[in-house]
């Protein structure tokens, strides 16, 4: 039985999916969205979430604790120059994850895992809201009871 075991070993050893997911973590950094199968995008989610929280605030803490997952320099400057003060309002749940399909050639499940704040095809924000209601309003109930009102 797996109680408890809650890591996905990606039919990997644990330096080779160290590297792995490091390698994964600085390419989502740099390019904000990749392309990868579903397995390793779940992984990778559970892998970059805390690094992510972490930058929130720039500590040199912080950028060390960062430093220790990705090995790339010019990722953890990314990472705390650019995503961290745009994610900073965000309670979590920095990236995204969704499915495309299979894979030709192994039939493999594929997914697309990308940073929240960074697609704007999601983006809301400049949506204008506006209250739908479904009776008529008063004015053009109004002008029915003129026009009624007329005709007598």
């Amino acid at each position: 039985m797996r109680h408890g075991k809650k890591i996905n070993h990606l039919s990997r050893k644990a330096g080779h999916r160290r590297a792995l997911l490091a390698n994964m973590g600085v390419a989502l950094v740099t390019h904000k969205r990749i392309k990868t199968t579903v397995a390793k995008a779940k992984a990778l989610q559970r892998y970059i979430e805390p690094i992510l929280t972490k930058a929130k605030e720039d500590t040199t803490t912080s950028r060390r604790t960062a430093f220790k997952y990705l090995q790339d320099k010019e990722a953890v400057s990314e990472l705390f120059r650019s995503i961290g003060p745009k994610i900073a309002e965000r309670p979590g749940g920095y990236t995204r994850i969704i499915k495309i399909g299979f894979r030709q050639g192994d039939a493999a499940d594929m997914a697309i895992i990308e940073l929240v704040d960074y697609n704007e095809l999601y983006d809301n924000s400049n949506k204008k809201k506006t209250r739908r209601s479904r009776r008529s309003s008063s004015k053009s109930a109004q002008a029915i009871t003129d026009s009624d009102n007329s005709e007598e």
